[in-house]
């Protein structure tokens, strides 16, 4: 709490009970809720201590916002200098625009706090985050982003002279958006995590030139961290989970470093999986992956899961999620088909950004052109058995789907998805998803919202449908989904709602999470009908 002297005092403070009968809570501006919690005045800062005693001092104070920002930063937002004698991390202010902004800046403070942190990029607007400081100490790289309110703008390496402060933006000529860096001993290198075409590498940035020279081939590099001049990296595919491996700086003598499920999936039968790649929208070319079921056999068809990425600004990738796990889907026998359409990330900024004002549009395409591609490709696949499933805007698409596309699939199923685009932009916590991808606010935009609003086409909905909301989410509030299920009751659709009262956007607790795997497998089992279930 910013009035409490001390961390002992917000504690007592958080802690104590209520004294009083009454719970009504007085709140004057945006944000007052946020992910999966209400804000009860507190702010996340940053206090360092001594390894010789005494106590923590906070290096943030005075800064009314999160340090680091909610709910997803985390420590790769703070850095010492390598002297030990500041700390640099970033914060998004808790202004009045704090619901519409991706303000996020990086600010500078001595690990005494002997003086008040100082904002080293009040010029940008929009977002610079993940500090790292050069060997000598004299430059600071950072990721930045040029479009205030756009969460998913290209993030530059961007390098300050700490000592003159002019900046320099290393990858402008590079269309990929960097997540993470990190200088090497040398300070000539920055090894950089960037997505390409349904993967994410690790890259060599030359800082004299810009250059990006990829290290790592297929896959997804989840984080990395260097020992000199090595580097060790955690990698999963669709067909393996997470493990440590090394490499040199340079990218040469790769080599597996640990094989923690070896044991587990030894007796499990991993499915294959194959890249493809069709003419989507306006004949742009659009990048999937098919798996096959576990005990694929040749000459048998099989039914299908389609399965559509959140985001929108996202990929479903070559990884091992632990949430939308596809291995999970081919194990009861499905084939899976998932397609990376218009908008989603590591194809280019333009095709990212191409989404903007056309949520229904472009990838409705995409989804029908890669469908009926994998099917023509593959022809295990059984056209006539697809059910599509989808969540946060994979759910929104399902509900649009209903409305658009209403003949073609067996079932939907929809995780979190937005139903009326007008209550979700007057609801949701982050404002600026919708009013970077809708132009602006409802009430400054309302054609281009109801133009691909789902809840205006509620007549044409006949496919039946599972509909999973946690009570806590605030991105997508709990009401979407309510609605989208009184829909389909009142229009006469078989329909089933799980409701989770105590989880939010995603379904985060292990008791929970099988609950709803069942839940979609059973759903999945009723109108695809595999005639072999595994």
């Amino acid at each position: 709490f910013l009035d409490c002297p001390t961390l002992a005092c917000s504690a007592e403070r958080q802690q104590a009970p209520d004294k009083t009968a009454a719970t009504g809570v007085v709140y004057e501006r945006l944000l007052f809720r946020h992910w999966d919690r209400w804000q009860d005045g507190a702010r996340t800062h940053l206090f360092v201590q001594s390894l010789d005693g005494g106590a923590p001092v906070d290096v943030s104070a005075g800064l009314d916002g999160d340090v680091v920002a909610a709910p997803f930063a985390g420590a790769g937002d703070i850095v010492f200098s390598p002297d030990g004698q500041s700390i640099v991390f970033a914060a998004r202010l808790a202004t009045h625009d704090e619901a519409w902004s991706t303000n996020y800046d990086l600010y500078r403070a001595p690990v005494n706090a002997s003086a008040p942190p100082v904002n080293l990029t009040a010029a940008n607007t929009a977002m610079d985050i993940r500090p790292v400081f050069s060997p000598d100490g004299g430059t600071l790289a950072y990721l930045a982003t040029a479009t205030p309110g756009y969460e998913s703008d290209r993030r530059v390496i961007v390098l300050k002279d700490l000592a003159s402060g002019a900046t320099r933006p290393l990858t402008a000529a590079w269309d990929r958006s960097v997540d993470d860096l990190a200088f090497l001993p040398a300070g000539n290198i920055l090894i950089a995590l960037a997505r390409d075409t349904g993967q994410r590498a690790l890259w060599a940035i030359s800082l004299r030139s810009g250059a990006a020279t990829r290290l790592t081939g297929a896959g997804t590099v989840h984080g990395f961290d260097l020992v000199k001049n090595q580097i060790v990296y955690s990698r999963s595919d669709l067909g393996a989970p997470a493990d440590l491996y090394g490499t040199r700086a340079n990218g040469s003598r790769h080599r597996r470093v640990t094989a923690v499920n070896e044991t587990a999936l030894r007796d499990i039968a991993l499915a294959a999986f194959e890249p493809f790649s069709f003419a989507g929208w306006a004949g742009e070319t659009v990048h999937g992956y098919v798996m096959k079921p576990a005990r694929f056999a040749e000459g048998e068809k099989y039914p299908v899961v389609f399965l559509i990425h959140g985001g929108p600004q996202s990929s479903f990738a070559n990884v091992w999620h632990d949430r939308w796990n596809v291995q999970a889907l081919a194990a009861a026998g499905y084939g899976v088909v998932f397609v990376d359409f218009h908008g989603s990330t590591g194809y280019g900024q333009s095709f990212t950004d191409s989404i903007a004002g056309d949520w229904g549009g472009k990838p409705l395409e995409d989804w029908r052109r890669g469908l009926d591609a994998a099917l023509a490709q593959f022809p295990w696949l059984d056209g006539a058995r697809v059910c599509a499933i989808g969540g946060s805007y994979g759910g929104y698409a399902v509900n649009w789907i209903a409305g658009q596309w209403p003949d073609r699939f067996a079932c939907l199923i929809n995780h979190a998805g937005v139903f009326d685009l007008r209550a979700m932009a007057y609801t949701t916590d982050e404002l600026w998803f919708t009013e970077h991808d809708f132009a602006g606010p409802y009430y400054a935009q309302p054609a281009l919202y109801e133009r691909f609003n789902p809840a205006l086409y509620v007549e044409k909905w006949q496919t039946p449908m599972l509909v999973i909301h946690g009570g806590k989410d605030f991105r997508v509030p709990a009401t979407q989904g309510l609605a989208t299920f009184t829909a389909l009751q009142r229009r006469g659709i078989a329909s089933r709602l799980l409701y989770f009262p105590d989880e939010g956007h995603h379904i985060g607790q292990p008791a929970n999470a099988l609950v709803w795997h069942r839940a979609v497998l059973d759903w999945l089992a009723r109108w695809l009908k595999p005639d072999k279930p595994q």
